[in-house]
């Protein structure tokens, strides 16, 4: 049998009062993290728990009991990607403009405004919300496959040369290459295609494995909350020292990004009903921690992206109610 899936009829009053466990979560973390009862850098081994074994155990699970035909609205994805890549080319202009004339700046600049916090944050709140994140699934695989693949290849192209084309001098042929398959092979990615191609190919997976699967994965949300609140309450904002660059990225993020979905997607693509709501609350997410990543690895706008990651976080909290008050039915 096959999961189907919805928001129903739930006001918005209902979805608000289900943001309790999200804040409860988050703010235990934060608290226990401030006041030094749980270390700050144990939010660390938590990440790692929820984006390499949780999520992918929920991920897989869902996939796997989900109607695809439902799932992979292609009408819905097609508007999703189109309005993603307007918001690309708006980031990258105003970068320009700005005065970040090089690849990787524009690049890093790209994921920050457009990339969007899978894992660790739209899968706990759809989980908690919506009681599934299976409109999440067809968006990360975009994302990871896509989008992901745009920005190393960016940031490839702005390497130095030999000295810095890693082992054997490598070029940035087989960087990217590499770069490509390593982002192919996350976890996450292995327990979508997992889910997708077993559910295809009506391979009868045992229940205990199913149940297993939904055992862990039901840690997901909880955990990758927590572990998010303690590292905002460990590593603190710094709101004062926030740069106009800073707000333009997380203001484009939070505010201009999910109204642009909510625009090419409904008046262009004609999405309607559930599925522009979702969409218009994914592009709502904030910023991934995978900004920091690519910018450590690439030594470009560390500084930038760790303030744009936890700024973009708190503002996509609290800007939530206001966003399922506004697109759910």
């Amino acid at each position: 049998m096959r999961r189907s899936w919805g928001v129903g009829h739930m006001g918005g009053a209902a979805a608000l009062e289900k943001l309790v466990p999200v804040l409860l979560a988050f703010g235990g973390g934060v608290l226990l993290a401030r006041r030094k009862t749980v270390p700050a850098e144990a939010s660390k081994a938590f990440s790692d728990y929820a984006f390499l074994f949780a999520v992918p155990c929920y991920l897989f699970g869902n996939i796997y009991a989900s109607d695809l035909a439902a799932l992979f609205d292609w009408r819905a994805i097609g508007g999703y990607a189109a309005a993603a890549a307007l918001a690309a080319v708006v980031v990258a202009a105003g970068a320009v403009a700005y005065g970040r004339r090089q690849p990787r700046d524009v690049a890093l600049r790209v994921m920050a405004g457009v990339q969007v916090n899978t894992a660790y944050f739209a899968v706990p709140v759809f989980i908690t919300v919506f009681g599934t994140a299976a409109p999440i699934f067809p968006v990360l695989l975009f994302q990871v496959c896509v989008l992901s693949l745009v920005v190393i290849a960016l940031m490839e192209l702005g390497r130095d040369g030999p000295a810095g084309a890693g082992p054997a001098g490598a070029g940035p042929g087989r960087r990217l290459g590499r770069a490509a398959v390593a982002s192919l092979v996350t976890p996450l990615v292995l327990a979508c295609n997992a889910g997708i191609l077993l559910n295809l190919l009506s391979v009868r997976v045992p229940a205990v494995v199913l149940d297993g699967a939904a055992f862990v994965g039901d840690s997901a949300s909880p955990v990758a909350l927590f572990a998010l609140g303690l590292h905002l309450g460990g590593t603190g904002l710094g709101l004062r020292d926030t740069t106009r660059e800073e707000l333009a990225l997380i203001g484009f993020k939070c505010l201009v990004f999910p109204l642009l979905a909510w625009v090419v997607c409904g008046a262009l693509f004609g999405v309607r009903g559930e599925w522009l709501a979702y969409l218009v609350l994914i592009a709502a997410m904030p910023t991934p921690q995978n900004l920091f990543i690519f910018a450590q690895r690439y030594d470009v706008g560390v500084g930038l992206s760790a303030a744009v990651v936890i700024k973009s976080s708190l503002v996509s909290l609290l800007l939530l109610p206001l966003w399922l008050q506004t697109v759910l039915p």
